[in-house]
């Protein structure tokens, strides 16, 4: 099983390091000289392997992630591109061609929240309201 989320913490490292060996594991056998036999289809074979390769990429990318992150430190984070969050939001609103209506509709409030929300570049929307609206706007 492969996480679609980042690595949050050390224990979750090590579990994604232990998944990367096993994965290795796992491709050297369908990559071995042991043959598959025979009323395997090669194509399976085939198949497999690309499967175990793609989830080793995306295990082997976390990692390089994490590391990252832990090897830059604060360098690695650009607060500016967060701080541009709400002025984004509002440009793909009006990009996509939706009212503040439109939007508020597709979100279940009243046009006036949404009126707020951008007067005040969404000061007072929670990280789950403005990632809501973000899914609105398809963004």
């Amino acid at each position: 099983m492969v996480r679609k989320e980042m690595i949050k913490n050390a224990r979750e490292y090590r579990i994604t390091r232990a998944q990367v060996r096993r994965f290795e594991e796992a491709l050297a056998e369908l990559s071995g000289p042991h043959t598959p036999r025979k009323s395997v289809n090669p194509l399976l074979v085939k198949a497999q392997r690309r499967a175990v390769e793609s989830q080793l990429q995306s295990l082997r990318k976390e990692l390089a992630e994490y590391n990252k992150l832990r090897r830059q430190g604060e360098k690695a984070i650009d607060v500016s591109q967060i701080e541009e969050v709400p002025g984004v939001l509002i440009r793909a609103r009006i990009a996509a061609g939706l009212t503040q209506k439109e939007l508020a509709q597709r979100l279940g409030v009243k046009e006036q929240q949404i009126q707020r929300y951008e007067a005040t570049r969404y000061a007072s929307a929670s990280l789950t309201r403005i990632l809501e609206v973000a899914r609105a706007l398809k963004y």
